[in-house]
């Protein structure tokens, strides 16, 4: 019924990963997630060392099941998130935003399975040299950082599949059965699922952002900050600001200066809905309720498997 390239290389029952995000993948949502038979992970970009032990410790406490880290390579203190991982005997860690070579064989090393987040063909195929175990290639429609290629999902996959022979995970614009079974049909083992979860019961986004998630229509979400790092989120008076500031030519000293430090948190994790920044991506607008992350992965099962019967039905 799924491939099963990632559920047998992660030791899990279906084949969906829940995406960690920055500020909406605490140890609730990475427990609930892997109880449900997927992959949590917990998102530690937005944490201080000591904050991702206790998460850690949380997680275990709260699930039998694995779970996973995501790791941006670019933090500050890296190399005590790395050690951390190590010593809590975390079984998976997705890395992202830097170079896969620096910590990859390390934690493998610690019996580790490392998978590492791309954005285009090129980086891909550096992760296979870097011997990452699997790869999550992400396209354009995904919310949160993103590849200045604007590549879409639609496009991503086959050209990734066509380069590697590691087990390839889907991400960027899936919140459904129907989205799941495209991405096996182009060539993925798996699927990343991040907006969806973040209208989740479990999700430590505020309710104010869940909120505005769950109201977001077509065309409210924009990829835009390409000069600095590109970010897809929803529009909003800090967005308007950027616009603003493109407008008159701002260079790339005053972008920076003015998204400021702690923009994300600001919004998402403190529901500041007009000078925060709200990550998300452009499936935000087919979400309309929020629910548990248990009946989130219940109905994405139930599509898929309604979709499967239709496609047998045209044989």
């Amino acid at each position: 019924m799924f491939p099963k390239k990632i559920t047998e290389l992660l030791n899990i029952k279906y084949p969906i990963i829940q995406a960690g995000m920055i500020w909406c993948s605490g140890w609730q949502l990475a427990s609930a997630v892997s109880n449900s038979g997927g992959l949590g992970v917990i998102g530690s970009g937005s944490m201080y060392p000591d904050e991702l032990r206790e998460q850690i410790r949380k997680c275990k406490a709260n699930t039998s099941n694995p779970f996973g880290v995501n790791v941006p390579l670019l933090y500050p203190d890296i190399d005590s998130h790395i050690q951390i991982i190590i010593e809590e005997k975390v079984p998976i860690v997705i890395t992202s935003a830097g170079n896969p070579k620096t910590h990859t064989q390390h934690l493998k090393d610690n019996r580790c399975k490392v998978i590492h987040v791309v954005s285009n063909v090129k980086f891909a195929i550096k992760c296979q040299e870097a011997g990452v175990d699997a790869i999550v290639a992400e396209g354009f429609e995904a919310g949160g950082h993103n590849g200045r290629e604007e590549t879409t999902t639609l496009c991503l996959i086959p050209l990734v599949k066509k380069q590697i022979n590691i087990p390839l995970i889907a991400a960027g614009g899936i919140a459904s059965g129907r989205a799941m079974m495209a991405m096996f049909a182009l060539g993925a083992d798996a699927v990343q699922i991040g907006s969806r979860f973040v209208a989740s019961e479990e999700s430590s986004a505020h309710q104010n952002f869940k909120n505005t998630v769950v109201n977001a229509k077509e065309g409210d979400t924009a990829l835009t900050l390409k000069e600095i790092t590109p970010v897809r989120l929803i529009k909003n008076k800090f967005y308007s600001n950027i616009i603003s500031a493109y407008n008159r030519s701002a260079t790339n000293e005053e972008l920076v200066k003015l998204l400021g430090k702690g923009r994300a948190k600001k919004g998402m994790f403190e529901g500041n809905l007009e000078d925060g920044e709200l990550e998300i991506g452009q499936i935000s607008a087919s979400i309309d309720n929020i629910l548990p992350a248990a009946k989130i992965v219940e109905e994405i099962l139930t599509e898929y498997k309604n979709c499967l019967t239709e496609i047998k039905q045209w044989q």
